[in-house]
């Protein structure tokens, strides 16, 4: 993948947590933003409709809600499907 990955967390969630998890063991490079930093969370809303936390943007697709919610999709954006 050439473009890494674009991740908005929040401290302290578990959902974040796995997702960096999963990104980390499937040696996805990602660019981390924390949505609590100043500007962050409104950037989001701008871009991506949505400021709460995770929010993972991969080839140009965004997607969120909880950990297992976006795990298969991301798993097809992963694979190239």
């Amino acid at each position: 993948m050439s473009d890494p990955v674009l991740l908005y967390t929040s401290p302290g969630c578990p959902d974040c947590a796995a997702m960096r998890r999963y990104l980390k063991e499937h040696d996805v490079a990602y660019e981390e933003r924390d949505v609590t930093a100043p500007g962050v969370a409104a950037e989001a809303k701008s871009r991506y409709g949505v400021r709460v936390a995770p929010i993972t943007v991969i080839a140009g697709e965004a997607l969120w809600g909880t950990f297992a919610h976006q795990k298969p999709r991301l798993d097809e954006l992963l694979a190239g499907t």
